[in-house]
């Protein structure tokens, strides 16, 4: 909860009447704070939020990406809903604050319960990225550096393991392809950088009463990188029925009607933008994250929990495990998945 004295201070340096608003602690994210702000009748007008300097090192640089990516979209695509910040402050003891403007009539969801939802999510996130496929992406900032850096990521797993051997270990070292692959991909000119929002998950879009997409919100992870890190974390995200803190492996399987909504949505959304080289990755692209996040939590186990909060001894173990098994259940589905692509791409996978 604010210090009153701190929280009071703050909407002062917005212009706004401490004593008018009230604030509440609001949403599910992990990584920054958020409080909705209400007015005396109790409607919310305002978002303030709190970014975690010690995981966003430098927050001036997603403020350069914000303000270079809402002015383009002002100017070039002014009817699309960009949620910009209204203000920001630094307090004295460093923290970093932000101001939105509460968009009336939205919400958002922290769970996908049907492939609409999936289909909703994936167009909008893919017409986030085609509206600004004119804009060099070497103008943005990295405000997370390696973040999906499969390569680094690879590194950081073999330096931890000391020696160590394991199951989860020897499926990782198995499917170290993977890595080669991506970087196979990335010589190639056809396998383009964008500017894409790296953290795909349902509740960073908004939604409308009647579940349809308004747009995508959380944007300080927005910088260049590759489509299947957007593409593939909407698979990891959607395609199970359980999230990544499941301990019941049985429960964790894919679901190919949502796979379906993902890749019809994303390919809605580019309006035809993908390259041919980047169409047949739709399969890759879900192996890729779901490889990477297992890695990073096998990782993160092996080397002392130092980076994921855990709430008993081996979460992160569990969590990896988790992740391999949704690999596992993915590839199995590989022919399912492929009789899908072979019925919405314009090319053979």
């Amino acid at each position: 909860m604010f210090d009153p004295t701190v929280l009071q201070a703050l909407l002062s340096r917005f212009g706004l009447d401490p004593l008018r608003w009230h604030c509440v602690a609001f949403g599910t994210g992990l990584i920054n704070s958020t409080w909705v702000l209400k007015d005396r009748d109790g409607s919310i007008k305002y978002i303030l939020q709190k970014v975690n300097h010690q995981v966003f090192k430098r927050p001036q640089d997603i403020t350069h990406n914000l303000d270079l990516i809402g002015k383009h979209l002002s100017q070039l695509h002014p009817d699309y809903l960009f949620v910009h910040p209204l203000g920001q402050h630094q307090t004295p003891d460093g923290d970093y604050y932000r101001l939105f403007p509460f968009v009336p009539g939205s919400r958002t969801l922290d769970v996908v319960s049907r492939p609409e939802q999936a289909y909703e999510a994936a167009q909008s996130f893919a017409r986030f990225s085609h509206l600004l496929s004119d804009l060099d992406p070497s103008r943005l900032r990295e405000t997370l550096p390696h973040f999906h850096d499969l390569s680094r990521r690879y590194k950081d797993f073999d330096a931890s393991l000391k020696g160590q051997t394991s199951p989860e270990i020897a499926f990782l070292q198995d499917h170290a392809g993977y890595v080669t692959e991506l970087e196979r991909l990335k010589l190639s000119k056809d396998f383009p950088l964008r500017i894409i929002h790296h953290d795909t998950k349902i509740s960073n879009i908004l939604f409308d009463r009647q579940d349809k997409a308004l747009c995508v919100i959380d944007l300080d992870t927005v910088m260049p990188g590759y489509f299947i890190s957007d593409v593939g974390d909407m698979m990891r995200t959607y395609l199970p029925p359980v999230s990544e803190e499941e301990q019941d492996l049985d429960a964790v399987c894919v679901r190919p009607e949502y796979f379906r909504a993902i890749v019809a949505g994303y390919l809605a959304g580019m309006e035809g933008g993908l390259t041919s080289l980047e169409l047949q990755q739709f399969l890759f692209a879900g192996r890729f994250m779901i490889y990477m996040q297992a890695l990073r939590f096998l990782t993160d186990f092996l080397s002392g929990d130092v980076y994921y909060g855990t709430r008993y001894p081996g979460h992160n173990l569990a969590r990896a495990r988790n992740q391999i098994c949704l690999l596992k259940s993915f590839n199995a589905s590989e022919g399912v998945f492929r009789e899908i692509l072979s019925e919405l791409l314009p090319v053979k996978v």
